[in-house]
Parts: structure tokens; C-alpha cells; sequence
């Protein structure tokens, strides 16, 4: 991470046991007794949007909860194109391959400013036990996403992809979405960003969606989602 791209405050392991959505990540399995033999730092980290949280290749030092906002994993083709394999939203766990492996696989870039909480490799490793249940459900997880990331996102027509994309990023009927630029929408759907740009624009001149704020949308979800699963 360079540091002039993220700014990182240590709130103490207090800020663990308050965490509004710690039901949701690696510490939810543990007691107030565990976080007591936790000695290293647990970072809060902000992210603004198109920073870089980590990238492939770097020394796998950590693993990272969204608490806030929302990561795309990114990876580098050959030919030096790049393709998004996964959105991680808050409770999803950025760097689960620092597990397993020295580096990590995927760059993790912010699409919107977010809010993660750096878990250092050795407080990891010494609460493995109590986490062991939370890490598999981790794993499982992230296959499940970029199952569905494949599945849902990179088959179908532009208008299909588009309205899933609606759909996925705000399950709720009365959530607002919070749409990325179009180059990142055509990288995680297969499709240029010109036709990203047109059909978003379609779906607001047929009101299917209305913007109430840069790139925030209120949805037609019912309609979105005919749309989404039109044979």
C-alpha cells in the first residue's frame, strides 16, 4: 500500500468489540477473553476511490475486512488487460490468499471510498482456532462470489448484465445503489465502457432507474429484474 494513497488510524482493540458489523466478519465467533490476547495493532484503514489497498505479487502480510464501501479484485491478463473476478461488499474478507501463500493473487482496488480493518497475519494465526469456522465460511464465500460474478455478470446481453448489476449491488427494493465509473462497469461485465456508458443512459430514459446523486440510483427493481432474467 503506498501511504500516500490511504490514511490509517489504530482506534484499539475496543473499536473490535463495538463494531456494528463484527456478526458479519472473521470476529464474530469471539469473546471479550480473546481480544485480550490480541497484542498487534488492528488498523482502520480508509480507502478513497481507485486506491489500491494491495496488489499481486506484494508480501502477504495481512487480511483485510470491508466494513464499508465496496473492493473489486482485479486481475492482470497477459496481454496486460485487466478483468474484475469479484466484488467484496462489507463482511467480505480482502486477502484471504495471505492464508495460504507469501504474496497475494489479485489487486484489491476501491470502487467507492471504503473502510477496511487490516488483520495482521499473526493475530490471524494465533486465534486460528476460534476463527477456523468464520475463515471457512470466508473461503466459501468468496468462491460463491466470483461464481456469481461469472454466472450473473459475464453472460447475457449489455442490458442483462447492466440490470443484474443494479440488482446485486443493492438486494433491498428500497436500498439506494451507488453505481462505479463505466470503465470499471465494463470491466466487471465484458463489455466496453462505451456500451456500459449507452446502456446506463438507456435505463435512465426509461426510467428504470433515476439518479438522485453522481452515480447514486434509485431502481425499478421489479422491472430490473425481468430485465435481468429475460431468456
Amino acid at each position: 500500500m503506498k501511504d500516500n494513497e490511504i490514511a490509517a488510524a489504530w482506534n484499539g482493540m475496543a473499536a473490535c468489540e463495538r463494531c456494528g458489523i463484527r456478526n458479519l466478519v472473521l470476529f464474530a465467533d469471539l469473546t471479550n477473553e480473546d481480544f485480550s490476547f490480541i497484542h498487534l495493532p488492528i488498523d482502520d484503514i480508509w480507502l478513497p476511490a481507485g486506491a489500491s489497498l494491495y496488489q499481486p505479487g506484494q508480501s502477504s502480510s495481512a487480511l483485510f475486512t470491508v466494513r464499508e464501501g465496496l473492493l473489486k479484485l482485479e486481475q492482470y491478463l497477459p496481454d496486460g488487460a485487466q478483468r474484475i473476478v469479484s466484488l467484496l461488499r462489507p463482511g467480505d474478507v480482502a486477502g484471504l490468499d495471505a492464508l495460504v501463500a507469501a504474496t497475494y493473487e489479485h489487486a484489491a482496488i476501491a470502487l467507492q471510498p471504503t473502510k477496511v480493518c487490516r488483520l495482521p497475519k499473526d493475530v490471524v494465526s494465533r486465534l486460528s482456532p476460534k476463527l477456523h469456522r468464520q475463515l471457512m465460511k470466508k473461503w466459501h464465500d468468496a468462491v460463491l462470489r466470483s461464481h456469481e460474478c461469472t454466472r450473473e455478470l459475464s453472460t447475457g446481453s449489455a442490458r442483462q448484465r447492466i440490470a443484474r448489476l443494479f440488482v446485486l449491488l443493492a438486494p433491498g427494493p428500497d436500498e439506494l445503489c451507488r453505481l462505479f465509473g463505466r470503465e470499471d462497469v465494463g470491466a466487471l461485465l465484458g463489455i466496453t465502457t462505451q456500451t456500459a456508458s449507452r446502456t446506463v443512459a438507456e435505463f435512465k430514459r426509461a426510467h428504470l432507474v433515476r439518479e438522485v446523486g453522481p452515480n447514486l440510483f434509485r431502481r425499478d427493481l421489479e422491472r430490473l429484474e425481468k430485465i435481468a432474467a429475460e431468456g
